[in-house]
């Protein structure tokens, strides 16, 4: 089923906010040459609107019939269909594919009293039909232009499909590798989290949102979800206002300083109130101290959740207090279309509430560009040719071979060689095509991902052998089922052993599914899934030579691989071209630079652990047990913060704080020379780090405060020059004030959090 927009439509479109619209007759003398500004276009809209119109607009339903087919006849559907043609719907989302959202636009824009467009939106997390590495992955790079770059191909390719706003970036700090979605996040560190949120943001939306390959943005989840007790999904959340201002809300702000044009709340509570009826963050920051003017949305349902919560009695009040918290949209809750407008009649909720929320909703939608062409993103054309094409791919692939770390890499296994040796590859994610792409590709195609073994059979010098050495899943594979990696199933492993006996090199590729990270995926356990240990352990009796790479989507607990396997790659999930970056890494095509953007605990009982902690009153070991420290485990990481290494190696040397005393308002010039002193060309993550000795409030052991990315050839030297300001040196106190206070810092540069190359100095009034 074809539509084509009507000119009389466009007309009306172009003409309602002076002269209003109640139908579709051809008039070409309301046409107005008058250039308004878009808060013009807004209040003379708004002034048109029935109370109804505008709850309307707060109102996003999920998609909910075939738009080619019929129309729904009865049910939930047919109440989303008839609010539709009544103005009633302001978004929808999970609708995609030029035919299906034209189809849906045209009913908006011309069967509808005002004719106002949908904003649709979709989850694009890590691409939409070429997917990238999923962001935790992406953040390992720590290459803000690559990062910038992946989300800015999301944007065509979404938008092609007739998408023009995705609910990215998550910009949640978390410290528990226990909760599922860190997937979907930049890892532990506000500072490295606060320059990605940056990055995908300005990637998203462009230098013009009015485009038609550009997308709005949104910033998620406002705020703390990260901070989940026990890592549950879901849970609640209590944490001080020095962990919420210094750590959770800076990735925020800096999204919202990039001009992030939405932002989605959580399912979360803080102190006692979920964050959907929290006026203290919405109002009270975002939009009063931030000074933010896009619109808030609701997580899925969440403002019907205020009542599960026990802090809403019933939807009328639940509906009262997301709206005046400052929730402006409610995705798929019924909450709001069904209450608000009552709500105001009754004289609980003010219009101008109402009016506020509405405003900031078409505010976007012209910010889009959708009132000058509700068809913009309906090109077909347009469609066949910016989505998976071999541009799209190389830069996925680009980015993937930067997120990959390379962990440990003893008797120089890697790279291998490309010629006379015989591999065998083993593992039941090796030949896996699914699993790579990782959670959050709803966008994309299953069994798309270039596997490991594709990706190494392309290397033609060496005899390569297969064995999976399990069967892969129990348990059906989707967005929706948990799986298993094989837990009961041996017969395969005695294969795998006789295979590894006699050849060179055994790569092993182990980890887990995709579906098992992401939302509503927690773990207890953070080890090898199912069976898997026990093959490694199995195998590495028949052969040492072994290199375990890793693809996973949480940080894992593998201390015995780190204390017997030799070489360790964490390979994550990296989209579509996963298999290609794996193999180019592996033999030595690439050399791996990444870090890691979250610590790796030596066991779960270590969680939550993190790089920037506060020293405590009783840091240090002791001759008797009275100070800080497990019984039966180190309190130091597997893999520390910023942790990564290269086939070369790096020498850091000539570290210099230009000065010892320096003024509040001073820039702090800090120099170090990094040389590669290895046998092949590299790239290396030269990271600054501070520690303020007194405060006001304590301050964490170590934060970082600057990092750069340096290329070098072999033998090369280059100084790498920071310069830190106040900004930097400055933290929030308990009231959200920031403040910088005189006083001594040590500064530490090095290629981890872990680095002990310090210098002192002082900063006065």
């Amino acid at each position: 089923m074809k539509h084509h927009l009507r000119k009389s439509t466009i007309y009306c479109i172009s003409a309602l906010f002076l002269f209003g619209c109640s139908n579709k007759k051809n008039n070409n003398s309301m046409i107005d040459t008058k250039k308004e500004t878009i808060k013009e276009k807004v209040d003379s809209l708004l002034s048109k609107m029935t109370l109804e119109e505008k709850v309307g607009q707060m109102n996003q339903y999920n998609g909910f019939w075939d738009v080619t087919g019929p129309v729904p006849e009865g049910g939930t559907a047919k109440i989303k269909f008839e609010h539709l043609k009544k103005g009633w719907v302001g978004s929808m989302l999970n609708v995609r594919g030029t035919e299906n959202v034209k189809e849906v636009q045209r009913i908006a824009v011309e069967e509808t009293r005002l004719g106002i467009p949908l904003i649709i939106g979709f989850d694009v997390i890590h691409g939409y039909k070429t997917l990238s590495p999923i962001p935790l992955a992406e953040a390992a790079s720590w290459d803000l232009q690559a990062i910038e770059k992946s989300a800015r191909i999301a944007a065509i390719e979404a938008s092609a499909s007739g998408i023009n706003w995705t609910f990215a970036p998550m910009v949640d700090i978390s410290r528990d590798p226990r909760w599922g979605r860190v997937m979907e996040g930049a890892g532990e560190d506000p500072f490295l989290g606060a320059k990605i949120a940056k990055a995908r943001v300005q990637g998203f939306q462009g230098d013009d949102l009015s485009k038609n390959n550009t997308i709005a943005a949104c910033a998620k989840h406002f705020a703390a979800y990260g901070f989940s007790e026990a890592g549950r999904d879901y849970n609640t959340v209590d944490i001080g206002t020095s962990t919420l201002y210094n750590s959770v809300l800076p990735p925020f702000k800096s999204a919202v300083d990039a001009g992030v044009k939405t932002l989605m709340n959580s399912f979360n509570e803080l102190n006692g109130v979920p964050v959907t009826a929290s006026k203290f963050l919405q109002r009270d920051i975002l939009k009063d101290k931030w000074g933010f003017n896009g619109f808030v949305v609701s997580d899925w349902a969440s403002i019907n959740e205020i009542i599960i919560w026990g802090h809403a009695e019933n939807k009328r009040q639940a509906a009262k207090l997301a709206s005046t918290a400052g929730s402006d949209m409610d995705m798929e809750g019924y909450v709001y279309v069904r209450e608000l407008a009552q709500l105001v009649k009754d004289g609980i909720v003010k219009e101008e509430i109402i009016d506020d929320a509405t405003r900031r909703i078409l505010t976007v939608k012209f910010e889009l560009g959708l009132f000058d062409d509700p068809y913009k993103y309906c090109d077909p054309e347009n469609e066949k040719q910016n989505i998976g094409n071999k541009e799209h791919h190389d830069a996925v692939l680009d980015v993937a071979k930067k997120s990959i770390v390379l962990l440990k890499n003893e008797n120089n296994l890697l790279p291998l060689k490309k010629n006379g040796q015989k591999i065998a590859l083993i593992g039941p994610l090796a030949n896996e095509k699914n699993s790579p792409l990782g959670s959050w590709r709803l966008g994309s195609d299953d069994n798309t991902a270039i596997s490991v073994l594709e990706g190494m059979q392309q290397y033609k010098g060496n005899t390569l052998l297969f064995e999976k050495g399990l069967d892969l899943i129990e348990g059906e594979a989707s967005f929706t089922q948990h799986v298993n990696i094989n837990t009961t199933n041996r017969s395969e492993i005695k294969k795998a052993v006789n295979t590894a006996k006699n050849v060179d090199v055994v790569i092993m590729v182990l980890g887990e599914h995709g579906f098992q990270s992401g939302e509503g995926r927690s773990r207890t356990e953070l080890n090898l899934p199912g069976l898997q240990q026990e093959l490694l352990e199995e195998v590495y009796k028949a052969n040492k030579n072994i290199v375990l790479v890793l693809t996973n989507g949480r940080p894992l607990t593998i201390e015995w691989a780190d204390k017997n396997i030799p070489t360790i790659v964490e390979a994550w999930q990296l989209g579509s071209q996963s298999g290609n970056a794996i193999a180019s890494v592996l033999y030595g095509d690439y050399n791996p630079s990444g870090k890691l953007p979250m610590t790796f605990p030596r066991n779960v009982g270590q969680v939550p652990i993190y790089y920037n902690y506060k020293n405590t009153g009783r840091p240090k070991e002791e001759p008797n047990v009275f100070w800080s420290h497990y019984i039966d485990s180190k309190n130091t990481p597997l893999y520390p913060f910023g942790h990564g290494l290269s086939y070369s190696t790096f020498e850091y040397s000539n570290f210099k704080v230009h000065g010892s005393s320096f003024n509040i308002n001073d820039f702090i010039k800090i120099t170090v020379d990094l040389k590669n002193t290895g046998e092949f060309d590299g790239k290396e993550v030269v990271q600054l780090y501070i520690r303020d000795l007194v405060g006001s409030i304590t301050r964490p052991v170590r934060e970082l405060k600057g990092f750069e990315l340096v290329n070098l050839k072999k033998d090369e030297t280059k100084t790498i020059e920071f310069n830190l300001s106040k900004k930097e040196l400055g933290f929030y106190n308990n009231d959200g004030k920031f403040i910088v206070e005189p006083g001594k810092f040590e500064v530490f540069v090095g290629g981890s959090s872990v680095t002990k190359l310090k210098q002192e100095f002082e900063l006065t009034k």
